[in-house]
């Protein structure tokens, strides 16, 4: 690929978090504007800055300068480079950990560092920054929006969030259908689990599912609003009174009053990871026996689980594309000098609908968290009112095929 700039040194990715349907098409854009920058070697993190810390990298001219690379990169789900949940300590505990960056970077002649993720991996550039800035390092660090909760503060939307909305949008669709083509004895209740540890941004993208071919779910139960068992028992005995199948979405991250996780009430396990994030699982499951002990009805639990994250057969064009020009836009602003920024997405219009990239102070955005507003949910409690519709639909709008091989999608794969 031809060089257009005059890049001084070599640049570094990594990917950080739980990755998504469109994560690599970020790394994609990087590459394609570090190149014509002129920066003579793009280097990607094996597992993040866990990997970097080992000096574990790859070249990503060998995968990505010959063929079809960057295009099968834009079409390959989760995290190409290997991800991580590192959780970077303050510098006084650990100076000698951010030493040791510092020392990699200059053993490879690094001198931009670009960290695609969420909430955490942004206070990881803030660290870096700041460390940077008080020791008079060079280097500039930038961080690229990534995560399907859409839960990152002052950014229009998250790249990763349209296609996962996308997927569940389309999946509560074909579960509608077939629960409609049955004709049980006794009601069934599907409980359909969404991901969403505090915002309820995926799960409200079940309200994408209706429409004139589709009655859409039955109830919607965010994080953001208290879950109260007694109203979810009698609103499932009231719709069981008029249809034979009731379907509900609800978020793994749905609470009641005291605090608790609803999984929680269930006996969930409650392990945390490395950020001391209770991992979540088994609401859908701990509601199901409730359901059954109060009724006898028969239910259904369904986990969308990582599938809602690594669908790329069905990602959202216009969230690829976003992606993928996030990435070029934080390249131009390392090769500009600027440092501690994030890329955000800044909403012109809705329709036609109009996106532009801008640049964020990344000290106003690592560690806060997002949610639904209240108002764009409905008196009811588990309904979406058209302004959330209106906000979330641009963001699925178009498809990317994936390139086939005997049949199936065909991605680009790390060799190590």
């Amino acid at each position: 690929m031809e060089s257009k700039g005059k890049f001084k040194g070599n640049i570094v990715i990594g990917q950080s978090g739980g990755p998504t349907a469109v994560i690599n098409a970020t790394v994609a854009g990087v590459y394609t504007a570090a190149k014509e920058e002129g920066v003579e070697k793009v280097y990607g993190m094996v597992h993040g800055v866990e990997g970097f810390l080992k000096k574990d990298l790859i070249g990503l001219e060998e995968y990505l300068d010959t063929g079809l690379g960057i295009e099968l990169l834009k079409r390959t789900p989760s995290a190409f480079l290997g991800s991580c949940r590192f959780k970077l300590p303050a510098a006084e505990a650990k100076p000698e950990i951010y030493e040791k960056i510092f020392s990699v970077m200059e053993e490879f002649n690094i001198t931009a560092f670009f960290y695609i993720g969420g909430n955490d991996s942004m206070d990881t550039v803030k660290q870096l920054t700041d460390y940077a800035a008080a020791n008079g390092k060079k280097q500039v660090f930038i961080g690229l929006p990534k995560t399907v909760d859409n839960d990152l503060p002052v950014t229009d939307h998250c790249p990763g969030f349209g296609s996962a909305a996308k997927y569940i949008a389309t999946s509560f669709k074909e579960i509608i259908r077939d629960a409609q083509s049955n004709s049980p004895s006794k009601p069934t209740i599907i409980l359909v689990e969404t991901m969403g540890r505090h915002t309820g941004w995926l799960t409200a993208a079940a309200a994408l599912a209706a429409g004139e071919d589709c009655e859409g779910a039955d109830a919607i139960y965010l994080p953001e609003k208290v879950f109260d068992i007694e109203a979810f028992i009698n609103h499932v005995e009231e719709v069981a009174k008029r249809k034979h199948t009731v379907v509900i979405a609800v978020s793994e991250g749905a609470k009641v009053a005291d605090g608790r996780f609803v999984c929680e009430l269930g006996g969930g396990s409650g392990n945390v990871d490395a950020f001391g994030h209770t991992q979540l699982s088994g609401c859908a499951h701990t509601l199901s026996d409730m359901i059954v002990e109060r009724f006898g009805y028969k239910t259904r639990v369904i986990e969308l689980s990582t599938l809602q994250r690594a669908a790329s057969h069905i990602a959202s064009l216009t969230d690829i594309e976003e992606s993928y020009l996030a990435g070029c836009f934080g390249m131009k602003a390392a090769a500009r000098g600027e440092t501690g920024l994030m890329v955000i997405l800044e909403r012109v219009q809705n329709n036609p609908y109009l996106c532009r990239m801008n640049y964020y102070d990344v000290h106003q955005i690592a560690n806060v968290e997002k949610t639904v507003p209240l108002e764009w949910i409905k008196e009811d409690g588990i309904s979406m009112t058209d302004e959330f519709l209106e906000y979330a639909r641009p963001l699925i709008m178009g498809e990317l095929l994936p390139l086939f091989v005997h049949g199936l999608p065909s991605h680009l794969v790390r060799k190590k």
